[in-house]
């Protein structure tokens, strides 16, 4: 089977989690949502045998790379298209500060085919840094889409959604089947946009204390909110939070996102995180 898993003379590699994308018509797809500029401070993760990179560098005159697996950095040293117009970072992008890489006044626009291992927290990664990431399109896995895009009541609701619908619109750019890719993987794909919020209308005293409280509503879904906040939450705050659609006998995946700000709110500004630490 290793036959399946070269192109373009490279071996997949397991470890870095690599499939190639290969239909013409879903990179000009992608691109297309990408829309580059010469303007943008372009930013491409894991930019792989460059499916993406030479019709995106066609259209432009610089792009930033991120790339970890040093065969291909070397291919991409060698481009004799590409190597002229690309700043490569050869880095693992979980390592990557994007702070040194874009600013408020020069914004990133970043993009790539992410692979599945790194997706979830790549992403957690980058909601931290949307004062300087004008815009992201991705090439996921449909279920971790299904996840982005999903709102309370959804089986594919959870603390993935809520924060980066928090701090960002999710958009759906298209869909992607197994042999779009080489080695096809097992699971369908899908292409999203995420536009942080020029303003967030409703924010949270404390985006930390935010998390923690998503985290733990969420680790034990078949619970209520009760038992899986009770550290937190004592029976006399109930009966506040009820001010806001609240009740202790709901479960993580009925509160939406404005009920979840809410909850932060309430537990930030009357102390009550600090019953954690206890």
């Amino acid at each position: 089977m290793q036959h399946n898993k070269q192109h373009l003379g490279h071996f997949a590699k397991k470890r870095f989690g690599q499939n190639f994308l290969i239909d013409q018509n879903i990179i000009y797809a992608i691109v297309d949502a990408i829309n580059p500029k010469n303007e943008d401070n372009l930013i491409e993760i894991g930019p792989g045998l460059a499916a993406l990179t030479e019709p995106v560098c066609e259209r432009v005159d610089h792009l930033t790379v991120v790339e970890v697996d040093k065969d291909l950095i070397e291919r991409l040293q060698h481009h004799p298209f590409l190597a002229p117009k690309l700043t490569i970072i050869a880095q693992d992008v979980l390592n990557v500060n994007f702070h040194e890489l874009a600013t408020p006044e020069r914004k990133a626009k970043v993009f790539g085919n992410l692979p599945y291992n790194i997706s979830t927290p790549l992403i957690l990664q980058l909601l931290n840094h949307t004062d300087v990431v004008a815009e992201m399109t991705f090439m996921l896995q449909l279920e971790v889409v299904e996840r982005l895009l999903a709102t309370k009541g959804s089986k594919h609701y959870g603390r993935l959604g809520i924060i980066t619908q928090y701090y960002c619109d999710v958009l759906p750019v298209i869909e992607v089947p197994p042999e779009s890719f080489k080695p096809a993987p097992k699971v369908n794909s899908a292409v999203v946009k995420l536009v942080p919020k020029k303003e967030i209308k409703h924010p949270v005293v404390s985006i930390d204390t935010f998390q923690t409280i998503t985290a733990l509503a969420f680790s034990q879904r078949r619970k209520t909110i009760k038992n899986s906040l009770s550290k937190l939450v004592y029976e006399q705050d109930w009966q506040n939070l009820s001010a806001f659609g609240i009740n202790s006998n709901m479960r993580a995946e009925e509160l939406s996102l404005e009920q979840y700000v809410n909850l932060e709110n309430y537990i930030s500004n009357n102390g009550l995180f600090n019953r954690l630490q206890n």
